[in-house]
């Protein structure tokens, strides 16, 4: 009778009837002197089952919680579409999205039922004018235009879904809303307030989590995400196996410098530790212990007035790389982007770089020469060439 309590601390008291043991796959779980498959259960008795061990020792997921949690509330709204958004979030569950995804889904789901009910409609009702009112509701609560503009994206995921069950017509997916967002350029810190910060640091462990993130590009959940067997020291390389965002592997690579940090680091951390970093509570150092650290040692450089933070270090990284020659297309791979647009947005050329090209260009003018010997960039030139391409490819759609 203990273990059925303590089950019963861990999972929703709806789910739970007379208790079982499973190990494997998902199994049906009796719901009192019943025998009904748990999939054919009601909706408020049906959350997603273990699937593994003993169910006395079973621990769900922090995916799995995150679903559960807002499957609870959708239900507990008595919304109608309410069990639409379980769905939802369940299909998001089952392709195995990032956490964050479906955090934000499930918000995106319970604000825009919310919002339907003030506004007297339904979400089988929905219409092109109740997402625009719905976006301008957001922008009214004083949101960023980024936060809106992935609000909106999320919400648009969502429809296409109730489109796909066709809940919804096709033609509320003609002509979505977009919002504009201004293009802010990435900060980089210049190399003389990188000199300040690593001047300050004065512990072995934060030295090489900055060198780390500076030299490899990594993002920082990506690099509190290492573990000490995806290093591969002799060949100054470490192995990603996911990526923070886009769920593809790959290698980046650390420089001399970044080595002896991180080989000091490796001498006196403790070694029956599984990540490369990690705190006194916790099997991996969270990102909010290093976005503290981050700020103190800005703070003690006497840079917490210019708004740099962790990612600066990923675009300083970018634009270092670009500046010293490396190909485009080579660093969208070092910094796991799926478009090279987003690694030109990333990594934009330095003012000293664009001063160095315009004196080079001036002098072939000035000395007479020909244009033609100072070629355009081939590898702007197939960014051009590629956008010039889906530019037509869209018009041609939305016609």
């Amino acid at each position: 009778m203990a273990g059925q309590s303590c089950i019963r601390q861990h999972y929703y008291s709806g789910e739970w009837g007379t208790v079982g043991q499973g190990k494997g796959w998902p199994v049906p779980v009796p719901y009192g002197d019943r025998t009904t498959p748990y999939s054919n259960l009601p909706l408020h008795q049906s959350f997603l089952p273990p699937i593994a061990g003993d169910l006395f020792d079973w621990h769900p997921d922090k995916k799995r919680k995150a679903v559960d949690h807002f499957s609870k509330r959708l239900i507990d709204t008595r919304l109608p579409g309410a069990p639409l958004a379980v769905d939802y979030l369940r299909d998001k569950y089952g392709k195995n999205l990032a956490i964050g995804t479906i955090t934000q889904a499930g918000y995106i789901t319970l604000s825009l039922l919310y919002f339907l009910r003030e506004n007297n409609t339904v979400l089988f009702k929905l219409t092109r004018r109740d997402i625009s009112a719905f976006v301008e509701h957001e922008q009214g609560r004083g949101m960023s235009v980024n936060t809106v503009i992935c609000r909106l994206r999320a919400l648009y995921t969502f429809v296409a879904f109730l489109v796909e069950r066709e809940i919804l017509p096709p033609s509320i997916l003609h002509k979505k809303i977009r919002l504009a967002l201004p293009e802010a350029l990435p900060r980089a810190i210049p190399a003389e307030d990188i000199k300040a910060l690593l001047d300050v640091i004065d512990t072995v462990r934060d030295r090489a989590l900055i060198l780390l993130l500076l030299r490899t590009g990594m993002r920082i959940g990506e690099l509190l995400n290492v573990q000490v067997s995806d290093i591969i020291l002799p060949e100054r390389k470490i192995l990603l196996y996911l990526g923070s965002k886009n769920y593809l592997g790959r290698v980046v690579y650390f420089s001399q410098d970044a080595e002896i940090a991180l080989k000091e680091w490796l001498r006196i951390r403790n070694s029956q530790k599984k990540y490369l970093f990690y705190s006194p509570s916790r099997e991996n150092f969270s990102y909010a212990g290093a976005r503290k650290m981050m700020k103190r040692r800005l703070t003690q450089a006497g840079l917490s007035d210019k708004g740099f933070c962790l990612h600066s270090l990923r675009h300083t990284f970018a634009t270092d790389m670009l500046n010293a020659g490396l190909r485009i297309e080579v660093l969208q791979q070092v910094l796991g982007h799926q478009s090279i647009d987003v690694t030109m947005h990333y990594a934009r050329l330095s003012d000293r770089t664009r001063e160095n090209e315009y004196f080079k260009a001036m002098t072939v003018i000035e000395q007479g020469g020909h244009h033609a010997s100072y070629p355009v960039s081939s590898q702007l030139q197939t960014v051009f060439e590629e956008k010039k391409l889906l530019a037509s490819h869209r018009k041609k759609l939305s016609t």
